[in-house]
């Protein structure tokens, strides 16, 4: 078994430690995160595997507060002794001081020594100060690379360019932006790729490592899709039946709207899971069956104009959730034309098919579907959603916020064939009775994916 590589995460006292490590290994309960300085006290470990097997060690420690005094106490203890570095903190670490005043500096540098390498993790937002020159003096000591990373750079405050050129002066030029509230998408990469230039040792590890954290964020994108997709399908396959009579259609399209909110809560429950969050990162609680999230309720006409989806002629009044079905020639409704519209474009798949439902219809019974505006509104929410999870740190502790949604596409696009032809399949339908799977559905929320992509 190759040995496993160690690497120390180290700086100043609230720099963001915790939250770089929280992020690096998707962990949004790794450690504990405050806004007060010396939260983390003891050192903490995390491993990342790769093909079964535990090949990285992460190491979380406690934040450096007196390195200024701490310098000055090793060039006492070291007198006129010529001693290089790892000697130097050798010397400190069997020092009475290293269990009393400055014991929480003597933990990080005790790790540092055991370390291959170390990440200095920098708050770009504070100026360059003595104390961080001396705490890099301190650690550069001990012998091992070590990668600045400017965290925080997304602040408008930030004072990033300073840090690079004080990075410079003390012959540190590999340096690292990463924002652990919102990372780069190819913040990882970068990471590993200077991680390897300065441990070339481990380059085959690391390339391999990063390479197969690559391979799985695609694949959680396109699990992401997937679900989406079929989100989709089951609201455009969603039909209820109804009597004629104004309270049965009243109580059906009730029915209707909170089957299509809690099919939406999955898809956002199952989002925030693939990509390990809680559902406390997403504004605390789940989406309502009546009320405001996103600024307005799934069937509300607000959230239809907030999202900028066009509701056409005759929907001027919002998402009517379910304009009843004539599956007769007379008076025709919007949900018949989508109905008649699929079957002119090839998806007519037999009159047979519909037999009970033009049986329903005759003996008075009414069918409710969801509307096209809605369903254009749950493909832009999520695909917002998903872009706010793509680029969050699992150290945010702001609630997801959803942007952009205005300017999506499919807002005001035409439904896909796919969802067209899920319209006159309720079988395909995976919240209501009667639900069958099939080669066919499956080829469609394959399709589907692939455009929302």
């Amino acid at each position: 078994m190759a040995e496993m590589l160690q690497i120390a995460v180290v700086g100043h006292t609230n720099t963001g430690k915790t939250s770089l490590l929280r992020t690096l290994t998707r962990d949004p309960a790794f450690g504990e995160v405050a806004d007060s300085p010396g939260t983390t006290r003891q050192v903490q470990g995390a491993r990342l595997r790769l093909e079964g097997q535990a090949v990285l060690a992460w190491f979380d420690t406690p934040g450096m507060e007196d390195s200024i005094a701490l310098l000055e106490y090793i060039e006492y203890l070291c007198g006129d002794r010529r001693l290089d570095g790892p000697d130097r903190i050798r010397l400190f670490l069997e020092s009475p001081e290293a269990r009393r005043r400055f014991e929480q500096e003597a933990r990080v540098l005790e790790k540092m020594l055991e370390c291959d390498a170390a990440l200095y993790v920098i708050d770009a937002r504070d100026p360059v100060l003595g104390k961080h020159r001396d705490e890099l003096a301190l650690l550069a000591a001990c012998g091992k690379p070590l990668l600045p990373v400017l965290n925080f750079v997304h602040a408008p405050s930030h004072r990033a360019m300073q840090w690079r050129d004080a990075m410079a002066r003390l012959g540190l030029h590999a340096l690292l932006e990463f924002d652990t509230v919102a990372p780069p998408l190819d913040g990882e990469k970068q990471l590993y790729e200077r991680l390897a230039i300065l441990l070339d040792r481990h380059a085959g590890l690391l390339t391999r490592l990063s390479d197969a954290l690559s391979r799985e964020r695609r694949e959680r994108h396109e699990a992401a899709l997937r679900l989406i997709a079929e989100l989709l399908v089951d609201v455009a396959a969603l039909r209820l039946s109804s009597a004629p009579d104004d309270e049965a259609l009243r109580g059906a399209t009730q029915q209707l709207r909170d089957r299509a909110r809690r099919r939406e809560q999955a898809c956002v429950d199952a989002l925030l899971a693939l990509y390990h969050f809680r559902q406390d990162d997403y504004a605390g609680a789940p989406l309502p069956l009546e009320g405001e999230r996103w600024g307005m309720d799934l069937f509300h006409p607000r959230a239809l104009k907030d999202a900028g989806v066009e509701v056409g002629i005759g929907m001027a009044t919002g998402a009517m959730a379910g304009a009843a079905v004539d599956l007769v020639l007379a008076g025709l409704s919007l949900g018949t034309a989508a109905l008649i519209g699929a079957a002119a474009g090839g998806m007519w798949q037999g009159i047979e098919r519909f037999g009970k439902r033009l049986g329903g219809k005759l003996s008075g019974r009414r069918e409710l579907s969801v509307d096209d505006p809605v369903l254009r509104l749950l493909a832009v929410r999520q695909r917002a959603l998903l872009r706010a999870l793509e680029g969050r740190g699992h150290a945010a502790r702001e609630p997801v916020r959803l942007e952009g949604a205005d300017k999506d596409p499919w807002r005001d696009a035409p439904l896909p064939d796919e969802l067209k032809e899920a319209r006159s399949r309720p079988e395909w339908c995976g919240i209501a009775d009667g639900y069958q799977d099939s080669a066919r559905r499956t080829a469609a929320v394959h399709s589907l994916a692939q455009r929302l992509a």
